[in-house]
């Protein structure tokens, strides 16, 4: 059975468990395995599953969260005995977003005031009980309300978090109102559902922050990692803090989407994009052992395999010396869940799996 962990909170530009299961096999047991664009964790929490020592990071708070809710979460009684003190001291809150169109027609009013008492009761970042629990309403924070109970909003793809008038818009052309949900009772549900699977027996670590930085985020494992398994940002796809913007409200940012031009969540030139590749392979490669393999799943509008295993080769190369490209993979996309909200919807159809060794 696949492990219910995996699918706390899915979003847009995922790899699925299978691809790190597969690179996971040819690596021996106990080696430390860095995924320095760590996503929803999967990475991480595969190799943990497998007997691997699994290190993660991620410049998005929605997914350190949820990496780290994986990584290292808490016991089931822990996480029924939070959600029941959240619920006891539950009070209302007054914020300006139950004035806001979007949140008055996302949720139901009773369910908004419980998410905004949640948000302001769960300390996420300091307390790994409270960071699991964030991880669950974040997965249950928007999706198919109509298909599952156990989503707090209207309707809306669980993978992305719609624009705010585009949401508006749809949902008043199509007549949807938000269904009243019990948070709390989700939140338990929820619990119970995922802790049908065993968490697994290692503990992992999870940083927050640039992998450009990575040698000084991780400074206990200089020298130990001896294989990368990732997916970086797509060249000129996706802005994740603007795509999952919903979520990082819950987890204490802005109230409204951030600019697609905003930080470089999204790189829009070949050139730039390269550049912060190149960048964060010098700031990892502290952590690295002599005989790293490096396992890389890349795509982008307009990036061919051609240029793909170039532009890594040359990158890799200037931070970790001579590599070797052992593997190169062409893979398909499949039509996705955000097409199904927004038909027209343009995306990359192409993705490429690489493999590099050191040497």
């Amino acid at each position: 059975m696949r492990h219910r962990f995996h699918s706390i909170c899915p979003y847009f530009a995922m790899f699925p468990e299978a691809f790190a299961e597969k690179h996971l096999r040819v690596i021996p047991e106990n080696t430390v395995v860095l995924d320095p664009f760590s996503g929803r964790g999967t990475t991480v929490f595969q190799s943990l599953l497998s007997g691997r020592i699994g290190l993660g990071i991620d410049v998005n708070p929605v997914a350190v969260c949820v990496s780290r809710a994986k990584a290292n979460p808490p016991t089931i009684s822990e996480i029924r005995d939070r959600i029941r003190a959240v619920e006891e001291s539950f009070d209302v809150l007054t914020d300006p977003v139950q004035e806001d169109p979007f949140f008055q027609a996302c949720f139901d009013a009773m369910t908004l005031r419980q998410i905004l008492w949640l948000r302001s009761s769960l300390k996420w970042r300091e307390d790994k009980v409270d960071c699991f629990i964030a991880a669950m309403a974040a997965g249950c924070l928007h999706g198919e309300s109509h298909r599952s109970a156990r989503v707090f909003s209207n309707r809306m793809p669980r993978t992305i978090s719609t624009k705010p008038a585009y949401s508006v818009r749809w949902w008043s052309e199509r007549g949807c109102t938000p269904p009243k949900r019990d948070v709390f009772e989700i939140l338990r549900q929820e619990a119970e559902f995922r802790y049908a699977s065993l968490p697994a027996a290692l503990v992992g670590v999870v940083k927050e922050g640039d992998a450009r930085d990575g040698a000084d985020l991780l400074p206990d494992w200089r020298g130990q990692v001896g294989a990368i398994i990732t997916s970086p940002p797509y060249l000129d796809v996706t802005h994740f803090r603007e795509d999952q913007w919903l979520r990082v409200w819950l987890l204490g940012g802005a109230s409204k989407p951030c600019s697609a031009k905003e930080g470089d969540d999204r790189h829009w030139d070949a050139v730039s994009y390269w550049k912060f590749l190149e960048e964060s392979w010098k700031g990892i490669a502290p952590l690295m052992r002599d005989d790293v393999r490096l396992t890389i799943r890349i795509g982008g509008n307009r990036l061919t395999a051609e240029s793909a295993e170039e532009g890594l080769d040359r990158t890799l190369s200037s931070a970790f010396g001579r590599v070797v490209c052992k593997e190169v993979v062409t893979s398909e996309i499949q039509r996705g869940q955000l097409r199904a909200f927004r038909p027209n919807a343009a995306g990359i159809r192409r993705e490429f799996d690489l493999v590099f060794q050191i040497g």
